[in-house]
């Protein structure tokens, strides 16, 4: 084989690995939107590929069964809001920077209405007793959540914000408990003012250690 025919069958290979990773890319897209609007349970794979454009034989090579399916989509999701939470929490250093955190999270919840609420705590409620991998995966996720939570209270601590007598972990696993028992709430309410009350009660009992 010729250099440049080699060079042209790497391309063609290079080519087809990146149309193929870029439907992988759109199927997980279209079946995490689908998960979050619809629910697990009511979405089937005849959705998912009518949603990301692709044919039986696409899907089908890509993931061979809607378990493998929940499971890529449980890592994007969990990826992509610990991402975020990462990225939103790592800035705050004061109390005011706690409750811009909150704001956030109540401002992307108000765009749904609370519909839709919080889509690792949506579908840990459907998986958590039916398969234990998600249930592995998900409680994982929580876990660097509340960690996430946890570090930032130390750093408040850590900078003279907060007085030493609390428990970070208590106080992260309350603030964690409070924001998804408030994307509950403002989904079965659609009021995402029930989110903020939540989220409020939280912060009000952490601010109690503040500094004064």
């Amino acid at each position: 084989m010729s250099d440049r025919n080699h060079l042209n069958g790497s391309e063609a290979t290079s080519a087809r690995t990146e149309r193929g990773q870029q439907t992988r890319e759109r199927i997980l897209d279209s079946a995490a939107r689908l998960f979050y609007v619809k629910g697990v349970g009511s979405t089937t794979l005849d959705d998912v590929r009518a949603a990301s454009s692709t044919s039986k034989s696409q899907l089908y090579d890509h993931f061979p069964d809607k378990t493998t399916l929940i499971h890529a989509v449980i890592d994007v999701q969990s990826r992509s809001v610990l991402a975020r939470e990462a990225g939103r929490l790592k800035g705050v250093r004061n109390l005011s920077g706690l409750r811009r955190w909150r704001d956030a999270l109540v401002q992307s919840n108000m765009l749904h209405d609370g519909s839709y609420g919080c889509a690792l705590g949506a579908m840990s409620s459907e998986l958590s007793d039916n398969d234990e991998r998600s249930r592995e995966a998900l409680a994982a996720a929580f876990r660097t959540w509340q960690q996430l939570l946890v570090e930032t209270l130390t750093r408040l601590r850590d900078l003279g914000v907060l007085t030493s007598d609390f428990d970070p972990r208590k106080l992260g696993t309350g603030l964690l408990a409070a924001l998804q028992g408030g994307y509950i709430l403002a989904q079965n309410g659609h009021s995402p003012e029930l989110m903020a009350d939540a989220l409020d009660m939280a912060l009000d009992r952490i601010e109690t250690f503040a500094d004064r």
